[in-house]
């Protein structure tokens, strides 16, 4: 489990070891307060828990920092089109 944090896919992931521990410390809040794990687990180490809903991409941090449940993500499917120019 802590060979996973030794990995630099779980870092590369979330977008560096700052994000990679403000994600885990706001997940490991929310399964302290009674949410359900995202992923099959046959333990109840929550380290473990977090560390492998982050590597199936349950769980990241939208741009203000905030945890995001990867299934809350809903596309409208519709092309977005983007102004270059400005760059």
């Amino acid at each position: 489990m802590l060979e996973d944090l030794r990995e630099e896919e779980i870092v590369n992931k979330v977008g560096g070891r700052f994000k990679l521990s403000t994600l885990m410390q706001k997940r490991m809040v929310q399964l302290n307060a009674g949410s359900r794990p995202l992923v099959e687990v046959t333990t109840h180490d929550k380290m473990a828990i977090v560390l492998k809903e982050i590597l199936q991409d349950k769980i990241y941090l939208d741009p203000a920092d905030n945890l995001r449940l990867a299934s809350e993500f809903q596309g409208t499917g519709e092309s977005i089109e983007l102004d270059l120019g400005d760059l």
